[in-house]
Parts: C-alpha cells; structure tokens; sequence
C-alpha cells in the first residue's frame, strides 16, 4: 500500500443492519495504511435497526474519494433505493472506487444505483431472487467478486466478505493475521444459519413471518430496477 491514506467508506443510514457495518468494519479498519469513514447526509448520529446509535465521520458534502466503498444491508435499504442524494454519493464515489462492495441487502443499494446490471452477484438469501430486477446474475455463495465488484451475504458474511477483500487489498498473511487477532474461529451451536441446512419447518416459518416485506420488496425493487436501467 502507498503512503497515501487507503479510504474506506461504509454508507450509513437509519434502520441499517448494525452486524452487516460493524463486522467488516472490524476487519476492513485493521488494513496498514487505511484510513475509515462512517458517511452519511449529515453527522448527527444515526440510529441502526435495534436502536444502537452510529455517528457519521463524514458527510455526502466532504466525504474524499474513496479507495473502497461498502454498503451494508437493513430494513432501512427500501427508504435508499428511492433516495436521489444517496445513490448520487453512491455511484459518484464507485466511478472513482478501486472497490465498489456491499454487505447482505446493500446490494440492492448498488442496484438502485445502476451498478450491478451484468455482474454477478450476492446478498442474504431471503433477496437474492431480487437482484436479477437490476439486471444482476444471482449467484447463491456467501462472497462474490465480479472484477472490483465485492458482494457478501447475509450479515454474518460481512466478516468473511471483510477477511476476502483485506487478502485482495493487502494480501494473504495480512487478512490472516486479523483474523487471528479477532479470533474469527466460526463454531456455531446450531448448524441452521444457511436454508439449505436449517430445519425445513424454521425455514418456511421464517419465510411466512417475512412474506408481506417479500412482496413490498419484490415490487420495489422491480420499479427501481426498471429505472435505474
């Protein structure tokens, strides 16, 4: 890395997923050199779905051109598909990126924003069927990269996404060394964090419970997509 500052900006907004931020941030913070933005339309402090308050460090107005830009995903991701001032920031700041990347539904932020048409693509598994509404090619893993497009799953992904991008930006032993320092050592109680392996009943559970959200969110995205092509 050069003796300039590697920037790094993740996108806020209210009703973000706090994990979908704060696990690559965690990861992506620790790069040698790197220097991390929280942005948003102003610096009062955003509050993050379950209430945790975020505070920007930069604004649309002053945020420097960014090395890597990160979306993350949330509720709050309907109200920013249909947001002007932030998808300017957004595809403003992927012309100029090295890396355009998103967390869980902030690809669907990249989406709305023109960027995805062509390129293959991830996001929590409940949306990935909305991603070919922005010409997207869905692909089912938990990190994809398409060129400088990085996309990862849902929430948790963020960490593997955050350890993959740090071995692109700074290599291997460096991504490896701060996962070792974070102790991401993954041995879960439960082996139901994927619908492929999850109990069908919790699946289908979970599906009904989300299905009202679904359709609002298949309509969305299918309008946004249509004018975001």
């Amino acid at each position: 890395m050069s003796d300039k500052p590697f920037e790094i900006g993740f996108l806020l907004f209210p009703n973000l997923t706090q994990l979908d931020l704060t696990g690559p941030y965690e990861v992506l913070s620790a790069l040698p050199g790197s220097r991390t933005h929280l942005v948003w339309k102003d610096r009062s402090p955003v509050a993050a779905g379950g209430g945790l308050q975020l505070v920007p460090s930069a604004t649309f107005a002053d945020c420097p051109q960014l090395d890597l830009i990160c979306v993350p995903g949330g509720v709050g991701v309907s109200a920013v598909m249909e947001d002007a001032d932030a998808l300017a920031f957004v595809r403003r700041q992927a012309a100029g990126a090295r890396y355009v990347t998103s967390v869980c539904t902030g690809a669907l932020v990249l989406g709305a924003a023109g960027l995805l048409r062509g390129k293959r693509a991830t996001t929590h598994w409940m949306s990935r069927r909305f991603l070919p509404n922005f010409g997207a090619i869905r692909v089912d893993e938990r990190v994809v990269r398409d060129g400088n497009l990085f996309t990862g799953g849902g929430v948790t992904a963020g960490i593997d996404f955050g350890l993959v991008v740090a071995a692109e930006v700074a290599g291997p032993e460096v991504a490896q060394a701060i996962q070792l320092r974070i102790e991401y050592a993954p041995a879960p109680p439960f082996d139901s964090g994927s619908p492929e392996r999850a109990p069908k009943p919790l699946v289908e559970r979970l599906e009904t419970l989300s299905a009202e959200r679904m359709k609002s969110l298949d309509a969305l995205t299918r309008r946004v997509g249509a004018a975001a092509s």
